[in-house]
């Protein structure tokens, strides 16, 4: 019974979530971002305006950045840690993504 009630629990809980329907969703990380918490580091002498290279740097940093971090919904990623059958699942759909398209069927 309390599986049931668990489940219940979850569904509502996403309902009310402010993530609802968008449960993961690329980092927005920018230049001016990491500039920011490099300034805000002790001993990293980044107080100055920064130079073309440095620029460079932090864009090049910011984009990496977006392209492998995500932002979740902690009810998303809880389940994805209590199921590990379910995060197998979603990877290997992940791995798999448009290879049906690939294979066209014979005349």
């Amino acid at each position: 019974m309390g599986d049931v009630l668990d489940e219940a629990y979850a569904i509502a809980q996403c309902k009310d979530c402010p993530w609802y329907k968008a449960c993961v969703m690329p980092m927005k990380v920018t230049a001016e971002d990491i500039r920011r918490q490099l300034e805000a580091s002790p001993g990293a002498g980044v107080s100055q305006p920064a130079d073309m290279g440095m620029q460079n740097l932090l864009s090049s940093m910011a984009s990496a950045a977006q392209n492998s971090i995500l932002e979740g919904c902690p009810i998303f990623i809880e389940r994805l840690r209590n199921d590990p059958k379910l995060a197998q699942k979603l990877k290997t759909l992940m791995q798999n993504w448009g290879k049906e398209e690939e294979v066209e069927p014979s005349p």
